[in-house]
């Protein structure tokens, strides 16, 4: 049975999207539908977002990294929902060289290979019936993108609301809300985005706010109303688990895990084995596999460096089975982390990697990874889609290369990632293998 679904996209980051994504997600969970959320992108902080406005796992969708089968596999997720909403990332026409791949990364190409029609949040301060000529270039640009109409955010006044829409009903697109101008709205941001979820001091109140707000200034009949849906063709699987029994960190400093790898993970029969290492916690003695996702060990380097238990059972692990790290978890296997004050913080040491958030420089994009060594079960040989986005620099990475990488286009990154032994770990977080 196909689901109705539409995305929710804007010019630009910082309009406000994500304010009326979780808005709307939680006003249609309170009219009693069943939602299916969704990530455009390879953002892996926006989907704790979206289940926690509407109770229901969020997928990220990725045209530059996924292959058809695989997209439609997590399309698939939708299955037993009234709806499904997607989020954009950045502008919606925003993203990179398409080199092999499905699509350029971008939120329209998601769109269109979906059918779903976008909603165009756009930010109005500073503009009136101007606001017309933005909305229709994005209406027209892509006439095989489905364009369902405009949410107006940030209006100054009710005479402001009455030029912007008169501009959009000069040019035929359809307003279904104007959002009035508030500055208590905003989610608190990080280095590399939102607080996490599971840090928001209160997250729920501040979601129920967002959808009483959508529900006085917007048209939820209208925009249900535009949702369309189509039936995926036959998917392949989700990822396979690269071990049985996977040992994976969980907690405020290990949380950046794609919900689509562990949930093909968990259909394919591996045990997912949580632990904390801020609890100072050991993984599981019998774990197949050690698995350290990112996060934000550089806000917790002290006592990281301090969970005694956490790290010798590391290295008790590390001598029979293999354990791999992505981006945090990378650093964590290291030598040393340096922090933002410069402080030096021993960490486990089952690789020379030394690296410092003191010296910060962003490094962000798409990368394509062909693994020198293996990891877990994943053979040497195998290419790998991904994304890499840190502000930490590497003092020292004197092991053998993880990978071959490059970026989007081509052009090769010294992020090689490393190996000693079946310890693995790098920068990039994987999507899915490159077929």
């Amino acid at each position: 049975m196909s689901v109705p679904g539409l995305m929710i996209a804007a010019p630009a980051s910082g309009t406000g999207k994500t304010t009326v994504m979780l808005g709307l997600l939680r006003a249609l969970r309170e009219d009693g539908l069943t939602v299916q959320p969704y990530k455009s992108g390879p953002d892996y902080i926006d989907p704790a977002f979206h289940r926690a406005a509407c109770g229901r796992a969020s997928f990220n969708l990725d045209s530059w990294a996924m292959t058809p089968g695989l997209l439609d596999a997590i399309a698939g997720q939708a299955a037993g929902a009234d709806i499904a909403i997607a989020e954009g990332s950045m502008g919606l026409y925003d993203g990179v060289a398409s080199i092999g791949g499905t699509g350029h990364g971008a939120s329209a190409d998601i769109a269109r290979l979906m059918g779903w029609p976008v909603i165009l949040v756009i930010d109005v301060s500073g503009q009136a019936q101007s606001a017309a000529a933005t909305a229709l270039g994005f209406a027209r640009l892509d006439p095989d993108l489905p364009f369902a109409g405009v949410i107006l955010n940030r209006v100054a006044s009710p005479r402001h609301e009455r030029l912007v829409r008169r501009g959009m009903e000069a040019v035929g697109i359809r307003v279904l809300g104007a959002l009035p101008r508030r500055g208590d709205l905003a989610l608190p941001e990080r280095h590399l985005g939102l607080v996490q979820a599971v840090e928001h001091p209160d997250l729920d109140r501040a979601i129920v706010g967002y959808a009483a707000f959508l529900r006085a200034h917007v048209d939820l009949d209208a925009i249900r109303q535009t949702a369309r849906g189509v039936t995926p063709a036959n998917a392949d699987s989700l990822p396979l688990p690269p071990a049985q029994r996977i040992a994976l960190a969980r907690d405020e400093a290990f949380s950046f895990t794609y919900p689509h790898l562990l949930e093909g993970w968990r259909r394919a029969g591996a045990d997912i084995l949580p632990f904390s290492p801020l609890a100072d916690a050991a993984p599981a003695p019998d774990a197949d596999l050690v698995w350290l996702p990112g996060g934000y060990p550089e806000l917790h380097a002290g006592r990281i460096a301090a969970a005694s238990r956490f790290l010798n059972g590391l290295r008790h692990h590390a001598r029979t089975r293999p354990v791999h790290g992505e981006c945090g978890g990378y650093m964590v296997l290291g030598d040393a982390l340096i922090d933002k004050a410069g402080a030096r913080h021993a960490m486990a040491g089952l690789l020379g990697l030394v690296t410092s958030y003191a010296q910060r420089r962003m490094h962000l994009g798409y990368r394509h990874a062909t693994l020198l060594a293996p990891v877990g079960t994943i053979t040497s040989g195998t290419a790998l889609r991904g994304h890499e986005f840190h502000y930490s620099t590497i003092i020292a990475q004197p092991d053998a290369p993880l990978a071959h990488v490059t970026d989007a286009d081509g052009t090769t990154v010294p992020e090689t990632g490393s190996q000693r032994g079946q310890v693995t770990g790098s920068f990039f977080h994987m999507i899915a293998p490159a077929r």
